[in-house]
């Protein structure tokens, strides 16, 4: 209790010197304690964006940062790393499999979101210009026999074969219905809290028994928790809850746990959470946006719900723990005032292609590495997760099934360098909302120059994110070498791991790859 006073007051610098000494000390004294598996808490927000916190990602606080209450945020990143260029997909199933396997979206080609089997969503279904493949609508699968999905072993799997005790928490959206993977139990996780195949609760309240009392609605309905229905609680506060009651056996086993904290928070529908409103509704804010508010500030006390019982028990010091969203933030819809904005100085939100769609906050504390900054802007992807989590937890990945395109990024923990790969984001998809960047595309980010390519426009573009990170002027015309070779390095990609493509209509062809836009001839 006086450790996280101590750190809520005094400033940063003072914060990160108290812990390394701490660490160092009890390192010093206690080296027949330490454990080679570290236990691993991976805090998985859903559409939290980058500026949707009041911890900074960018060169300075903007009034998204001051908007948002999010202090236990605040003492993670004191704590630990921040990484101000990390990235997952557009949209959350590709981020989550990607997650669970190490590989790019273009390749296991769970390339939207999942839901019913065997079925393409309604968007790509009624597109009147294009005809989009038959990606794996089925998510991921541990066996090879099952139609459009992909077959991997999965991270829990390989955790839980090297002596973990793993716990899946919230939202899991692996699977389509009635498909294994729907469940977490069946990849590899020895609990599961609330995970099933929808995306989305029906309702984040108690008192609507988690959306179950809505039987037209059946599909998003929470599933479990049940001795929190009709009660006043917030499913985000249920959840914490849950979790705190199956670390026991761990914690009390003194076995090395795996706790996958998948926040349903902050997904439509928004709802309030009555704990965090009144200081928004005070302020003046529109409803939706004090429910957003609200909703983020109950993901934020969550993870200090974790965080304290980390320390209560002693076991903050073998802990690493890693925050991460699985997309960008919700900007095109539910949202109240200006659409797209809400992610300033990134351009558009969840679905698009532009940096509002696919930047994340990003923070990772382990004790056991002592980087010199509290800042990383080594561009990293979701698909590095599954090797970093590996190597932090010294485990073999030698009976995976699938070729892993991730990269750990666990040197930079250790402030050393690493060569910058490229990294690649495939959508030869329709989400179905309407907004700057949402569409199909390819894109490729290889140290500062974007170069983007939207399947159904044809239009290709080319951004320096060092000098504008807001995408705002398009360099394609004066720098037609830097695009050309990127568009070469993008398409050689997408041939190698066989990525789908649209089919045009109209011109009853497959899309071309980005090298044979007619701008490279």
């Amino acid at each position: 209790m006086y450790f996280f006073s101590f750190l809520y007051i005094v400033k940063m610098s003072i914060i990160r010197l108290f812990f390394v000494l701490t660490l160092f000390l009890f390192h010093s004294c206690n080296n027949s304690n330490k454990i080679s598996k570290p236990n691993i808490v991976l805090f998985m927000v859903d559409d939290l964006g980058w500026q949707d916190t009041s911890v900074s990602f960018w060169k300075s606080e903007t009034k998204f940062n001051r908007l948002y209450n999010t202090p236990n945020m605040e003492i993670l990143a004191d704590m630990g790393v921040k990484f101000t260029n990390a990235y997952a997909t557009p949209v959350c199933s590709p981020s989550r499999i990607s997650l669970m396997t190490g590989m790019n979206a273009a390749k296991h080609r769970v390339t939207n979101w999942t839901l019913n089997p065997n079925k393409k969503k309604p968007a790509e279904i009624n597109h009147k210009n294009f005809e989009f493949p038959d990606w794996n609508y089925n998510g991921l699968s541990t066996l090879d026999s099952v139609s459009n999905s992909i077959y991997a072993t999965p991270l829990p799997q390989v955790l839980k074969d090297n002596g973990y005790f793993t716990i899946h928490a919230g939202k899991a959206h692996l699977g389509a219905i009635g498909y294994p993977s729907s469940n977490p139990l069946n990849i590899g996780f020895d609990v599961n809290i609330a995970g099933h195949a929808a995306g989305a609760p029906q309702s984040y309240l108690g008192t609507d028994n988690f959306g179950n009392n809505d039987l037209k609605n059946k599909i998003w309905a929470v599933p479990g928790l049940k001795k929190y229905h009709g009660k006043d609680i917030f499913l985000t506060e249920a959840l914490s809850l849950e979790i705190l009651e199956n670390l026991r056996k761990p914690i009390e086993s003194n076995s090395p746990f795996f706790l996958y904290f998948s926040l349903y928070n902050v997904h439509a529908p928004l709802m309030e959470d009555n704990r965090f409103v009144e200081k928004y509704k005070n302020i003046g804010l529109k409803n939706s946006e004090i429910k957003y508010a609200s909703m983020i500030e109950s993901m934020d006390y969550a993870l200090g719900t974790i965080l304290k019982k980390l320390k209560n028990e002693n076991i903050l010091n073998n802990t690493i723990i890693i925050f991460m969203s699985d997309n960008g933030g919700l900007s095109a819809v539910a949202r109240d005032g200006e659409k797209h904005i809400h992610n300033y100085p990134l351009k558009s939100g969840k679905g698009s292609i532009y940096e509002g769609g696919i930047r994340v906050p990003m923070i990772v504390y382990s004790p056991f590495h002592k980087t010199v900054v509290n800042e990383v802007h080594h561009p990293v992807i979701i698909d590095d997760f599954f090797p970093s989590i590996l190597e932090l937890t010294n485990t073999m990945e030698s009976s995976l099934v699938q070729v892993v395109d991730g990269q750990s990024f666990v040197p930079l923990l250790n402030n050393e360098i690493i060569e910058e790969k490229p990294l690649f984001w495939h959508y030869p998809n329709w989400w179905g909302p309407s907004g700057p960047g949402i569409g199909s595309y390819s894109a490729i980010r290889q140290g500062k120059w974007k170069f983007i390519y939207f399947h159904d426009t044809q239009i290709v573009e080319l951004y320096n994110l060092e000098n504008d990170i807001s995408e705002n002027i398009n360099l394609i015309s004066v720098n037609i070498s830097k695009s050309k070779e990127l568009a070469n390095i993008l398409t050689k990609y997408l041939k190698s791991v066989d990525a789908q493509m649209p089919h045009n209509k109209i011109t009853n062809s497959i899309v071309p790859w980005p090298a044979e836009h007619p701008s490279f001839n």
